[in-house]
């Protein structure tokens, strides 16, 4: 299977502004990167970075525990376009199944992708919160993605369309994608990785106030 995580290096979690400055998102988005590559290749797959321009990992104390092995030999592919629209060329080309997986999905694990992977239909789909589409399956030469509005509904249209098959694989690590400060709480409450460290190193830990779990630094 062709196993794809789209990954922007510029100018990333620009919605993570109220809670870390622009080098914490970078340094995060990396490290999400990481843990997302680490989960898809204990999956027996060999991931391929589909990123907006030429990945240079930066070299930041926050990240410095990212191992160099993880950028050895990576597959990348460079494509400037909208985000559709780079997908649908690389699923255009593909010789077999392919799967997206969103390279902020700190929660996932080889685990749940290898639930998704394993799905029968021409296209699963696990949904994020939101309407959103954090990772698909596509094992339909007809599918085509769209990533703008609410995607998952729309993917559902597609299949409908080209009278494929679907099914939705209910996964809550991989409906977790980080985008807003309170999406941080889940980090570190869920996961050991390289997420999670840097934002350890970074002063975060977790506070309950009211019963209810929350951040201080």
């Amino acid at each position: 299977m062709y196993v794809v995580v789209p990954f922007s290096p510029e100018r990333p979690k620009t919605r993570l502004a109220p809670a870390l400055a622009a080098d914490e998102r970078e340094a995060l988005a990396w490290a999400m990167l990481a843990d997302v590559l680490e989960a898809v290749r204990e999956t027996g797959h060999t991931p391929t970075v589909l990123t907006t321009a030429p990945l240079e990992p930066p070299r930041v104390p926050e990240t410095d525990h990212l191992a160099d092995d993880l950028w050895a030999d990576l597959e990348t592919v460079v494509d400037d376009r909208p985000l559709s629209t780079a997908v649908n060329a690389l699923l255009e080309a593909a010789e077999d199944s392919a799967a997206l997986v969103m390279a902020d999905l700190a929660l996932a694990t080889p685990d749940a992708l290898e639930t998704l992977f394993a799905a029968d239909a021409d296209v699963a789909i696990a949904p994020g919160r939101g309407g959103g589409t954090n990772a698909l399956v596509v094992r339909h030469p007809g599918f085509r993605v769209d990533y703008h509005g609410t995607s998952y509904l729309d993917h559902h249209d597609r299949v409908r369309a080209i009278g494929a098959s679907l099914e939705s694989v209910d996964s809550f690590r991989l409906a977790t994608d980080v985008d807003e400060p309170a999406d941080l709480v889940e980090v570190l409450v869920h996961t050991d990785g390289y997420a999670s460290t840097v934002l350890e190193r970074l002063g975060f830990s977790l506070t309950v106030t009211d019963g209810r779990v929350g951040l201080e630094r």
